[in-house]
């Protein structure tokens, strides 16, 4: 099982954290980190509910991690294990993680897939949202995964969506041409675009597209 005790700073101000699995006691607090960081207009039957949390502590539990704040649940994060197949990497949020029931984890996978990960508003000064998918990586370490994988909205699309594909969309952010924050924030964590995928998610904002996204364990040279 995972824990990381170590500080994060409020300005100058250290402040403990830790990175943990969760647990069912966590059930309440999980919850209340998918009502905050993830409101209108996206959609509430995407929160966890404690059956698919259930799921996520007894089918997988290395990959149900949250991180604390002086005690105070902040974030958490979530994966499963498939078995990818870079020839074919077009899947929707919904096949994929199972609706987020991940009933269909492979522990003889290749690799671990983000369902999700979400960080309070009043904790996001913090960075806990790189940390959370640092220490995923540590899984995917661990586990002699070929990668971490997943889908990342992109939540600035809508604004651009009647002039550019949603390709073009993505190229220009990563050409920095323009700024969206999820697919920054992925990019800021190491991670490097797969594939546009369309229908990935019910996201009026990403206008149901999402970029699939990995970062490949670097100790295992077949990736």
């Amino acid at each position: 099982m995972y824990r990381k005790d170590f500080f994060v700073f409020d300005q100058d101000k250290p402040v403990p954290v830790v990175i943990r699995n969760y647990e069912e006691s966590d059930f309440p607090g999980l919850i209340r980190i998918q009502q905050e960081s993830f409101p209108p207009p996206f959609s509430s039957d995407l929160w966890w509910n404690e059956e698919q949390l259930k799921n996520h502590v007894s089918l997988f539990p290395q990959g149900a991690l949250c991180i604390e704040v002086d005690g105070e649940m902040a974030g958490s994060m979530t994966g499963l294990i498939v078995d990818f197949d870079p020839q074919h990497p077009e899947h929707s949020w919904e096949e994929i993680t199972d609706h987020g029931y991940i009933r269909n984890h492979n522990p003889n996978g290749n690799s671990l897939y983000v369902v999700d990960i979400g960080v309070r508003p009043s904790y996001r000064k913090l960075g806990l949202g790189k940390w959370l998918m640092f220490s995923m990586y540590d899984v995917v370490v661990h586990l002699r995964l070929e990668r971490l994988l997943g889908g990342g909205r992109m939540p600035g699309y809508y604004k651009k969506a009647s002039e550019l594909s949603a390709e073009q969309y993505l190229d220009a952010v990563v050409k920095g041409e323009l700024k969206d924050p999820v697919i920054a924030f992925l990019l800021r964590c190491g991670r490097t675009p797969v594939k546009v995928v369309a229908d990935n998610l019910e996201d009026e904002e990403s206008c149901n597209y999402g970029t699939l996204m990995e970062w490949k364990n670097p100790f295992i040279s077949s990736v």
